[in-house]
């Protein structure tokens, strides 16, 4: 489901969204982004958000600050059963959400008592 990776080369990462978020955008269920990859063949969170934003710019500033540009306190990502929300933006996404087999999940998280 993926380019041939090396500089240039772009991927194909499955991505889903809070309820609100696709209301917001306009779009059901899980969305599939073409991504640039890296030099090395890697996907990047901040390349993914950088091609949602893009495709969707109504979600600017809903996923990470537009100023700093760092994810949103309730925000958080999961890919493979693994927490990502603290990983640099810039780490490499795990190979399975690079080659489209593992869904990128984006989940607003929730505060309270």
């Amino acid at each position: 489901m993926t380019a041939v990776a090396g500089a240039g080369s772009v991927a194909r990462v499955r991505l889903s969204l809070p309820h609100h978020l696709r209301n917001l955008a306009g779009v059901a269920g899980e969305l599939v982004l073409e991504v640039e990859q890296g030099a090395q063949g890697d996907v990047t969170l901040a390349a993914v958000l950088e091609a949602l934003e893009s495709r969707f710019p109504v979600l600017r500033g809903t996923i990470r600050d537009q100023g700093s540009g760092r994810r949103r306190p309730f925000v958080r990502f999961f890919a493979c059963r693994r927490d990502l929300s603290h990983a640099p933006l810039t780490a490499p996404l795990p190979r399975e959400v690079a080659e489209g087999s593992e869904v990128l999940i984006v989940l607003g998280a929730m505060a309270g008592g």
